[in-house]
């Protein structure tokens, strides 16, 4: 999570919201690490869980991510909830829970969804305290 964190503070340094993301490939050892860049690359859909699971498929030529664990500094949002899903993420950890866009343990519960075809396994709360304090800083800044 500490990685996620560290792509997280980078994210805030260039305007974005302060959201990192991490996988980490099935044999333990991290693959693929990125920050928020919506504002960069002028893309609504540049969440960090998208850019990394889009660029660790591009580099396997797979649409498939069986047995990587992702890790990110907040909840997932449903866009990313349903990315997750599609690429078959194994565990997913998130830090700070995100009760207004969330939607996995808050909002639609993606996961829970019978629509939904795959749920990983989900463990929230990992380093929440230090993501939570990073997005009230950011925001607060912002006002």
């Amino acid at each position: 999570m500490q990685v996620a964190l560290s792509e997280a503070r980078l994210a805030a340094g260039r305007g974005e919201v302060p959201v990192g993301a991490l996988l980490v490939a099935p044999n333990g050892k991290p693959f693929c690490s990125d920050g928020n860049r919506t504002r960069e690359r002028v893309d609504p859909t540049a969440h960090a869980e998208v850019l990394v699971i889009r660029r660790v498929c591009q580099a396997l030529g797979t649409e498939r991510l069986v047995g990587f664990d992702l890790y990110v500094t907040l909840e997932p949002c449903a866009m990313c909830a349903a990315a997750i899903s599609f690429a078959r993420i194994r565990r997913l950890y998130f830090a700070a829970a995100d009760p207004k866009m969330g939607a996995v343990e808050n909002g639609p519960r993606f996961f829970g969804q019978e629509t939904c075809h795959h749920a990983p396994d989900v463990y929230g709360g990992l380093a929440e305290t230090e993501s939570a304090a990073l997005l009230r800083s950011f925001f607060e800044k912002r006002r």
